[in-house]
């Protein structure tokens, strides 16, 4: 792996061909921020998995978290793992890529072919670093609609995704109620809360605090935040897991040795453990990317944009929405997918709710949950049904 983070885009070769597809739409088609400013010209990355039938009908747009991008399935062209999801999305998955034409875009602001901060401005022909704007759960909607407009698809049959990828979920169905037949918001809430914010200002602030940030233009000055990124990794992991998680996988085992060193080196394998998903994930993401969609999810609050009421954007919609939560997930606790269930209710959508009892945490969404694969399966099947979608993908 390079020690300096590049963006996708600038590489050459079999990896920088990996990336899917991507569109560049004209300046005269430029999103629109909520801040007020404006993204020309737009750049949206994505992948695509299964095959679209004749009537358009079978679009399934999964949407990814905070540190993924699009590769939720297949292999990932930076790191050779398997995609995010590929527990969920394949041939014969409950996300059925023999049945469904599979959707997964870079989210904007994102470090892997979407238009972010990494990009060159034109009219400095350096990377944006800081300079690019600031942008919310909402942009990224947008600019995920204005990629199925490019596609030629007016109505998804399903939007799903699970923690940041969550929320979006909710916003597409607040936003584009008419284009999003059936939901699945997965370890999630409406807003980010208090603590999750915090979380992330800690991780903002020990990027920023390496002295190879140099204010966020690193990449013109040919330096990277890494130790800063690796500890923003290390601490957000953290809440991924859950207690009972990481005292099954580490406990307080020693990391290869059989004494206490006295020292301050990884004496413990959860300690090991942590600096190896620090050290690894610098070398595929960028650290201002982690500053911008850390900022995005803080900035989430759905029912702001209603007066305050969070049934009021989902006022009248027909969309079908499964809500899920898990028992163990201290990141986004059931109480916030209740809340949603309660909002949507109140609005009355058609609505199911199932907490997975598990002690994996909040990455339980990733992970392998036999019960959860059944009963998303299930609310797929029967979505696909009420769509009148065949069972089996057709030749």
């Amino acid at each position: 792996m390079s020690t300096l983070f590049q963006p996708l885009s600038t590489l050459s070769g079999d990896v920088g061909a990996a990336i899917g597809e991507s569109v560049t739409f004209d300046a005269d088609r430029a999103l629109k921020l909520d801040s007020g400013g404006e993204i020309k010209p737009l750049t949206v990355a994505w992948k695509t998995y299964g095959t679209l039938n004749a009537q358009k009908s079978n679009a399934f747009l999964v949407c990814h978290a905070l540190t993924g991008d699009q590769y939720a399935a297949g292999t990932h062209p930076i790191t050779g793992k398997p995609g995010w999801w590929q527990t969920m999305v394949g041939p014969g998955l409950p996300i059925d890529t023999d049945r469904f034409f599979v959707i997964c875009a870079n989210v904007v602001g994102g470090c892997m072919g979407s238009s972010g901060p990494h990009d060159v401005d034109p009219a400095t022909n350096q990377p944006f670093g800081l300079s690019f704007p600031v942008i919310t759960i909402r942009d990224m909607v947008r600019a995920q609609a204005m990629l199925l407009d490019h596609l030629g698809i007016e109505q998804l049959f399903c939007v799903a995704g699970g923690s940041m990828g969550g929320m979006q979920v909710l916003q597409w169905a607040a936003s584009y109620p008419e284009r999003v037949f059936a939901a699945l918001p997965i370890a999630t809430a409406a807003r980010h809360s208090a603590q999750n914010i915090a979380f992330h200002e800690v991780g903002r602030q020990a990027i920023m605090a390496d002295p190879d940030w140099q204010a966020g233009d690193y990449l013109s000055k040919g330096t990277n935040p890494r130790k800063g990124l690796a500890v923003a990794r290390m601490a957000a992991h953290i809440t991924y897991l859950s207690e009972a998680a990481l005292h099954r996988k580490f406990g307080r085992t020693l990391q290869d040795r059989e004494a206490l060193s006295y020292r301050f080196d990884a004496d413990f394998q959860v300690e090991s453990y942590l600096r190896h998903q620090g050290s690894t994930f610098v070398d595929r993401f960028d650290a201002n990317s982690y500053l911008y969609i850390t900022r995005a999810m803080d900035y989430f609050d759905l029912a702001a944009d209603y007066g305050g009421s969070l049934a009021e954007a989902f006022r009248g919609s027909k969309t079908r929405f499964c809500v899920v939560s898990f028992t163990s997930d201290w990141l986004f606790p059931t109480i916030e997918s209740k809340k949603i269930v309660h909002a949507l209710n109140a609005g009355g959508a058609n609505v199911s709710f199932v907490e997975f009892e598990t002690d994996k945490g909040h990455d339980a969404f990733l992970l392998e949950v036999p019960e959860m694969f059944a009963t998303l399966r299930g609310f797929v099947d029967a979505a696909a049904e009420a769509r009148g979608l065949p069972a089996k993908a057709r030749a």
